[in-house]
């Protein structure tokens, strides 16, 4: 199935509302069966276990959303499950920040950001056409996420940019090195990675 006609099966299958989990104060995992150094920050933490509460319910959404449009199959579902499990691995990579609870907390911002903006689960803006210097198009659909995030379109491919901290402008970073920075109704890209260019919005 192409990009495009996932994209509108998936806006068509909002989830109505979050999932309850069973864990109400600690994190959706079994802290008995913690095995790393961040998960035992994570019991032992309120807030991260509140975020990991919240990613849970997200995810839990995303299967969801995937299961009603059929979109891909069980390969889709299957792919989510295995990045998820390899965001986890990310996020048990946080031991070796100096910081270790704020590249947590920023670690699950961002994946539950990513993954609500990516499966439509929260809502965005009416979608902004950019032209490109590489005679290509962008369609930039803002999210109100926490951070905020911009689904991008180009072609048959789709990425989820994150709001990063930047001197100016807004700055969205996806996976692979891939940025959209806008500076009022211009921007900058890059995409695949290292091949930049300039967009302009269409007015």
């Amino acid at each position: 199935m192409k990009m495009p006609a996932m994209i509108a099966m998936l806006g068509a299958a909002l989830v109505a509302g979050p999932v309850s989990t069973l864990a109400q104060t600690g994190p959706a995992f079994d802290c008995s069966k913690a095995e790393h150094e961040i998960e035992d920050l994570i019991c032992k933490d309120a807030e991260l276990s509140a975020k990991d509460r919240k990613l849970a319910e997200v995810y839990t959404q995303a299967i969801s959303a995937m299961e009603k449009v059929d979109a891909g199959g069980p390969e889709a579902i299957k792919e989510l499950k295995a990045t998820q499990r390899g965001w986890i691995g990310g996020r048990n990579e946080c031991w070796k920040d100096a910081d270790k609870r704020k590249c947590t907390i920023d670690s699950y911002d961002r994946r539950t950001a990513y993954l609500q903006a990516r499966y439509f689960l929260v809502e965005g803006s009416e979608p902004v056409f950019y032209s490109c210097s590489d005679n290509s198009e962008i369609v930039a659909t803002f999210v109100p996420t926490e951070p905020a995030s911009v689904r991008l379109e180009r072609g048959d491919s789709q990425e989820i940019g994150i709001l990063s901290p930047s001197g100016s402008g807004a700055r969205y970073d996806a996976e692979f090195g891939i940025y959209f920075w806008i500076k009022n109704d211009e921007a900058q890209a890059a995409w695949p990675q290292q091949t930049e260019f300039t967009c302009k919005a269409r007015k």
